[in-house]
């Protein structure tokens, strides 16, 4: 080791004379060795250690662009990090920047220039003030419109670090083309960058987002009457009075959908969204005011409970955006998921709230929605909007052909082909465990079938004179043996089996018939279509007889067309038994596999060891608990 930093101390004492030479020639070929070995954390400290980082800044500081050796020999040195960034002087400061700025230029040194006012801006904010001054930002965005890739990094990283040190992005960055639309693949590192002025610049909405509405704040109280004042035209407010006044605001405040109509600026009190709820409304009222009339007063028509309320719906609606877009998070370290349509838009917040505001109405028309489904519309809208931005839309103009065309009927296909794909792609072993599992919950279904009959169900008799004639009840015995029925009065509820006096020995039971094969159907044929899909009857003793059911609901059709399977020793059939098997079969497999979640389950079992040569081993038990 000692003879090894010999070695690096004569080198480094041969390249500190060498770059100090007369000789043009000899200088410049120090320059080239010291380029290849000041990597070398040993010999950066030999050289360093005779001031040759303070020759090298001289040099820098006198040197033109026909010198590319001493930035980059110098940014090497200095990530060894053993001389402090905040001894260098405004000078090579300047002169760094000189080389940025340039119009033309050599781009090895352009792209270490850069890479070295990274280093000083991300060191000390003295050192970052000075750059800043230095370096206009209009500049830098000049570096990221060349083809150059490395150039656009080095240049987006100075940027990145310049926004960030600042903790404020007084303007937004539109990034041309040559970055986000080009042909090739964005890097890594860009795409990392890019991520984060996206989310630099959307935290910028953050304090707006976390400031709920005051409710004494006259211009924020104006917002919210604007708002009123555009969607509906009223007389002059002056001419009316207080009450009058009054009772009319309140009821235009509900037909915008505030819940608190009296005191709407309570809807806004909650955080997030805040205040950022009602700066996007605001945005859409006064941006496409035919639109948002329309959407206002299309509602205001319909029937209470099937009216989309525009109010609820905004703030329910920038919450989502805000959830989406990741506002209020601090960028990660290791992110790189960014949204092409930012850079194309200056307010892409506001811009995306306009699309997706109606986009919300055209969703809650396809789903013939109520009030009581307003969760489950926001669902879909919220898969509408995520799976539209994971396409990667260029352009808002494009974003909103993409969201638009993927209505109701859509997100259901694909949920439905997601479901199939993942029932498909379940390793053997899982499917497997699945087949185990169906004759055991198979039986708890038939179980559950035969203690329904056992409950017994309400029937009406249809006759051919009149439509509906007496009651009748009927239920299976305890033992599973017996079918006892009979009729019962109008209030009768659960009669008790000794009540019902006509019987049928399940033995006697031959067939189950059901739909148009049915006796009592073929019969009424052409009178009874209604109640065809309900009916089914039961064919006992030399198939002579039949007991004829006509079920109230299609849930009691499954229960008992199933019950009765069971009792003559036949498979289950029915849609319901169909669906309740693969809930049932979906939790149990869930629950079987929750201590494997996040580990890969292999296609095949491992191979079971080969046995020990010998057994001749055992464990004293007594002695380790000792």
């Amino acid at each position: 080791m000692f003879v090894y930093s010999c070695k690096r101390g004569r080198c480094a004492e041969d390249l500190y004379k060498g770059i100090q030479s007369s000789d043009s020639g000899v200088r410049c070929d120090s320059l080239k060795q010291l380029a290849s070995v000041s990597t070398d954390v040993t010999f950066a400290q030999e050289f360093i250690s005779r001031d040759g980082h303070t020759l090298l800044v001289k040099i820098v500081e006198e040197a033109n662009e026909s010198v590319p050796l001493p930035p980059s020999v110098f940014m090497e040195l200095m990530d060894h990090g053993i001389v402090s960034w905040e001894n260098l002087s405004s000078v090579f400061i300047k002169k760094i920047a000189s080389f940025v700025n340039a119009k033309v230029g050599d781009a090895s040194i352009q792209q270490v220039s850069l890479d070295i006012l990274e280093s000083m801006v991300l060191s000390s904010h003295s050192l970052f003030l000075q750059v800043k001054h230095e370096i206009t930002l209009e500049r830098l965005i000049t570096h990221l419109q060349v083809t150059n890739q490395q150039i656009q990094t080095k240049a987006m990283a100075l940027l990145m670090a310049l926004l960030q040190t600042a903790g404020d992005a007084d303007r937004q960055v539109r990034l041309q083309s040559n970055i986000i639309h080009s042909s090739g693949s964005v890097g890594d590192e860009m795409a990392h960058y890019l991520y984060v002025l996206q989310s630099v610049t959307l935290n910028h909405l953050e304090p707006r987002m976390r400031t709920p509405l005051d409710c004494y704040s006259p211009e924020q109280r104006d917002i919210l009457h604007g708002l009123r004042q555009a969607a509906f035209e009223t007389e002059s407010d002056n001419s009316l009075s207080t009450e009058r006044r009054r009772s009319l605001c309140a009821k235009e405040f509900k037909k915008l959908g505030f819940s608190n109509n009296s005191n709407p600026g309570q809807d806004l009190v909650r955080t997030p969204p805040g205040l950022l709820a009602l700066d996007t409304m605001f945005y859409f009222a006064s941006r496409y005011p035919d639109a948002y009339s329309r959407f206002v007063l299309e509602n205001s028509s319909r029937e209470d409970k099937h009216e989309c309320p525009f109010a609820r719906s905004s703030i329910q609606l920038t919450l989502i955006l805000c959830d989406i877009l990741r506002i209020g998070e601090p960028p990660s370290e290791t992110g790189s998921n960014y949204h092409p349509i930012f850079f194309s838009q200056d307010r892409l917040m506001d811009e995306l709230f306009c699309v997706c505001i109606q986009l919300l109405n055209k969703t809650w028309k396809e789903m013939r929605a109520t009030q009581e489904d307003f969760d489950k519309v926001m669902q879909v809208v919220r898969e509408q909007i995520t799976r539209t931005l994971s396409t990667k839309p260029t352009s808002l103009e494009l974003f909103k052909n993409k969201v638009n065309a993927l209505n109701y009927s859509e997100i259901l296909k694909l949920r439905q082909t997601e479901r199939l794909h993942q029932e498909e792609t379940l390793a053997p072993p899982v499917l497997e465990l699945k087949e185990r599992l169906k004759p055991e919950l198979l039986e708890l279904i038939r179980q559950q079938r035969l203690n329904r009959l056992c409950q017994g169900t309400l029937f009406r008799k249809i006759s051919s004179r009149r439509r509906q004639d007496k009651l009748w009840y009927c239920r299976l015995s305890p033992n599973h043996k017996v079918l006892h029925y009979g009729d019962v009065e109008e209030d009768t509820d659960n009669p008790p089996i000794e009540t019902l006096q006509e019987k049928i020995p399940v033995a006697d039971i031959k067939a189950l018939l059901t739909g148009k094969d049915c006796p009592h159907m073929k019969e009424n044929k052409g009178k009874q279509t209604k109640v065809l899909d309900l009916a089914f009857s039961i064919t006992y003793d030399v198939e002579e007889y039949s007991l004829n059911f006509i079920a109230s609901s299609r849930t009691d059709f499954c229960l008992w067309t199933d019950g009765l399977s069971v009792l003559l020793g036949r498979d289950m059939s029915s849609e319901s038994m169909r669906s309740e098997l693969e809930i049932l079969l979906s939790m149990e497999i869930k629950l079987r596999l929750l201590d494997l979640e996040n580990v890969p389950i292999p296609d095949s079992a491992p191979p079971v060891p080969k046995p020990p040569s010998n057994y001749n081993f055992c464990y004293d038990f007594s002695q380790a608990e000792q």
